[in-house]
């Protein structure tokens, strides 16, 4: 279905422009078959008009006038559906953009989330370390200390 609307989207300008050449063609050959219609002056004394014809001129006149209306609205309709068409594929590209700007912060705050995570357990261990490397070193200046006091004992029986 995506490939199908990539391959029509493609052409869609081209197509536009020429609906609205073809529209504009028509809507001005309406505006002058109007112009010729009206300016056409039928008097009852010309040799060359019959009974019908008052009513011929006007029936064309009603005609073209008829197209002039249909032509114009289909051109102003189409100007308003490319401005649609345009407008929606404006929001599409907005809501995809949206969608993925918010994968994006879900994924960044799930990362933040389990760096602090992370960083309250390699606290918690340094302060273990921290506590156990002030226990085990406590432990070795006691000894150090017992030791230093035995050497001091064996020295005062040697002096005395």
């Amino acid at each position: 279905m995506i490939s199908v609307w990539n391959k029509i989207a493609s052409y869609w300008n081209k197509t536009f422009l020429t609906i609205i050449v073809i529209l504009i063609v028509l809507f001005l050959d309406a505006v002058r078959e109007v112009r010729k219609y009206s300016t056409v002056q039928l008097s009852e004394d010309s040799p060359h008009s019959s009974p019908t014809a008052f009513d011929h001129i006007h029936m064309k006149l009603f005609r073209s006038q008829r197209n002039l209306y249909i032509s114009g609205f289909s051109l102003f309709l189409w100007l308003v559906l490319r401005r649609l068409v345009s407008l929606i594929t404006i929001l599409a590209n907005e809501m995809e953009t949206e969608n993925i700007l918010k994968i994006e912060v879900a994924n960044s705050n799930e990362i933040a989330r389990k760096c602090l995570e992370e960083n309250e357990k390699l606290q918690l261990l340094l302060k273990e370390i921290k506590h156990s490397a002030g226990e085990h070193l406590s432990v070795v200046a006691n000894e150090k200390l017992t030791v230093e006091v035995e050497q001091l004992k064996t020295a005062l029986k040697a002096t005395s």
